[in-house]
């Protein structure tokens, strides 16, 4: 018999009212120490408003969102998200949102903010410490980069990079804040076939070197199901399953409410 995971995140009975709509609905989801999630619904299902939930963004109206890190555990309920991120979650959004106008490597490096020490006077005067510091994140970025498979392109402007590669830099920017919790938020939206297997490798590097846990919403049922080791239905801001991609592909609510679209289509 396996030993049991160590749960990282503990959501319990979240619920999210926006005026008179209920978009969340109780909804419990568990991620454990290094394991790849999914969560699928329908469009409209709620999906995107439980990342937002979870990362800050919004105060869910009840419930409790719990991480569990170092055998310490927080109840982050409404806590605001620059200090999510502190605390260890990074995410990516369904619409890219990079500084087109800057590097690559500087976007990666603003992801690094997080994590500096530098005070406004040592930014400002330039010491020792803060010019160390510059160079640590300088490095630490580039590593990241090298990681990704964007070394290459440290000095492009991130706008004219190509869409896939886009997406991966979101990624990168994301690392760059040392999360044990990495979201994201249909990574493979645009992607034509091969950039979506790229991206699947990578995810599975990312879990497997970086020792990072992830919960991704994904459209792309064939990624969902070769990289998930546990995936959440939602719909209509309820969860209507939870399963192995085995249990999941044969649910008769799933097929009824979700991959019976896929199949109609």
């Amino acid at each position: 018999m396996k030993p049991s995971k160590e749960k990282i995140l503990e959501v319990k009975k979240l619920t999210m009212d926006f005026g008179g709509l209920r978009a969340i609905d109780s909804f419990d989801l568990d991620i454990c120490d290094k394991e790849i999630v999914a969560l699928i619904g329908p469009n409209g299902a709620g999906k995107t408003t439980f990342f937002n939930c979870i990362t800050g963004i919004y105060k869910p109206a009840s419930g409790d969102i719990v991480i569990n890190k170092n055998g310490k555990k927080e109840r982050i309920n409404g806590v605001r998200p620059n200090l999510i991120t502190e605390k260890g979650f990074a995410r990516t959004f369904q619409n890219i949102r990079l500084f087109g106008n800057m590097t690559v490597l500087e976007n990666v490096m603003i992801g690094r903010h997080c994590r500096s020490k530098s005070s406004v006077a040592g930014a400002i005067l330039r010491n020792k410490a803060s010019i160390q510091e510059e160079k640590d994140i300088v490095n630490f970025s580039y590593n990241i980069l090298k990681k990704i498979g964007l070394q290459n392109s440290v000095n492009e402007l991130a706008n004219n990079l190509p869409y896939g590669d886009q997406r991966r830099l979101e990624i990168a920017r994301a690392l760059a804040t040392e999360p044990f919790l990495l979201l994201l938020d249909e990574p493979a939206a645009g992607m034509n076939p091969n950039e979506t297997a790229e991206l699947a490798d990578l995810i599975k590097r990312i879990r497997d070197e970086e020792g990072i846990s992830i919960l991704l919403i994904e459209h792309d049922m064939k990624l969902v199901m070769k990289l998930s080791e546990l995936i959440f239905v939602v719909d209509y801001g309820k969860k209507i399953a939870q399963g192995t991609p085995e249990e999941i592909k044969v649910n008769p609510n799933v097929i009824k409410a979700y991959l019976g679209e896929e199949t109609n289509a």
